[in-house]
């Protein structure tokens, strides 16, 4: 943890923002106080705090503990701003709130917000403006938003949508310059695309094997999730979101929980986690259904009766061949699943190919760095390509 915390820290002390080019326009500079200018001191302290916040799953004070060790060890801090103007600072600004009875700390929920914010551009970058989102469908037709092909004019096509410059050529071919007239027959219109909406579960290990052998794999697996959701809520705000966590049993968890999730001392039911993504997915009425799953391990428990069934020495067959049969009933209903595995162990590949082979999806072997990238293109290239199924 150590190794982790000083590589932490010379990242984000050492990483500063440059603006190149100039202001256009007129600059009222008796209007800019300096008393509300950024505080410089404030702000590198909140970029290692929103980190340590992730890292701790949310405990305040054991984030606050961190955070005064590292002042201790790299001078984060100087005569005129401390920890304790940090925390000050945090309150006034509403990221923190304190309880005095109890004399305890809590993360509110604009903190939440901005770490889904940070972890958006972190790891998919910053995403230009675009009309509300949908994602376009290989059909045509009367839709929202307009296509490049043409097509001839029909009754019931809408006005708005006539190609002025193609049908004006139609009528100098069809009737010549000395006898210019535009009719019916010469218009063209821009065919239209149907929009179509998604429902997505995203699926999160929490097993102890995602914190297995000092390595934090949970970290970067909640920052690809925290991203995904701000994603769809800014590009794609009609899709539809639901996000699960698993290990011995999954249950459903809410957007402002992400940035706190830890790890138990669970171990991976990938089944119930399948079985509680179809009901939730069943619920939902848009065409278009996927499963993302995050793991870096192989399936090792599952319920019998009101027992668990746990095996974590090797592939068990009685647990995959389970895992393998939920898989082969989402490719019959028509929901691929997109399996992320943090893992590089020639075994787990093998069952990950026969899983993806089974439902007809996609799989991902990757590092964590390569993590939140693939996520996106994957997401992306679903909903353009309707849900092509490659393996």
């Amino acid at each position: 943890m150590n190794n982790l915390l000083q590589k932490l820290v010379f990242v984000l002390t050492h990483c500063k923002s440059t603006f190149k080019g100039k202001m256009k326009g007129f600059l009222f500079t008796e209007y800019i106080e300096k008393a509300k200018a950024n505080n410089p001191d404030f702000d590198n302290l909140f970029n290692i705090f929103k980190e340590l916040i992730t890292i701790t799953g949310g405990d305040v004070a054991e984030t606050l503990h961190w955070l005064t060790n590292l002042d201790k060890q790299y001078n984060l801090t100087n005569a005129s701003y401390g920890i304790g103007d940090f925390i000050e600072d945090l309150k006034k600004k509403g990221f923190l709130s304190e309880n005095a009875a109890e004399g305890k700390f809590e993360v509110n929920s604009k903190m939440g917000q901005f770490i889904r914010q940070s972890a958006l551009e972190e790891i998919f970058g910053k995403l230009k403006k675009s009309k509300r989102g949908n994602h376009k469908s290989s059909f045509t037709g009367k839709g929202q938003d307009s296509g490049t092909d043409l097509k001839p004019f029909e009754y019931g096509d809408s006005i708005n949508d006539i190609a002025l410059t193609a049908s004006i050529n139609n009528a100098f071919i069809n009737h010549g310059l000395d006898n210019f007239h535009l009719t019916e027959n010469d218009l063209e219109v821009r065919e239209s695309e149907y929009s179509t909406s998604t429902s997505t579960v995203l699926m999160i290990d929490i097993s102890h094997s995602m914190i297995l052998y000092g390595e934090d794999r949970i970290t970067p697996a909640k920052k690809v999730a925290m991203a995904l959701t701000e994603l769809m809520a800014k590009k794609y705000p009609q899709d539809q979101l639901d996000i699960l966590v698993f290990g011995n049993d999954a249950w459903p968890i809410e957007v402002k929980d992400l940035p706190y999730l830890q790890v138990g001392p669970y171990h991976t039911n990938t089944i119930a986690g399948l079985e509680l993504a179809m009901d939730m997915l069943r619920k939902r009425k848009s065409a278009n259904k996927q499963i993302f799953m995050i793991t870096d391990g192989k399936p090792t428990c599952m319920k019998k009766g009101i027992k668990y069934y746990k095996n974590s020495f090797g592939l068990d067959p009685t647990i995959i061949n389970k895992t393998t049969d939920l898989a082969i009933k989402c490719r019959k209903l028509n929901i691929p699943i997109t399996t992320f595995m943090i893992a590089s162990d020639p075994y787990l590949k093998s069952f990950v190919k026969d899983f993806t082979k089974a439902n007809g999806g996609t799989a991902y072997y990757s590092s964590l760095q390569g993590l939140g990238e693939m996520v996106f293109e994957d997401y992306k290239n679903n909903k353009r390509k309707n849900f092509k199924k490659r393996l």
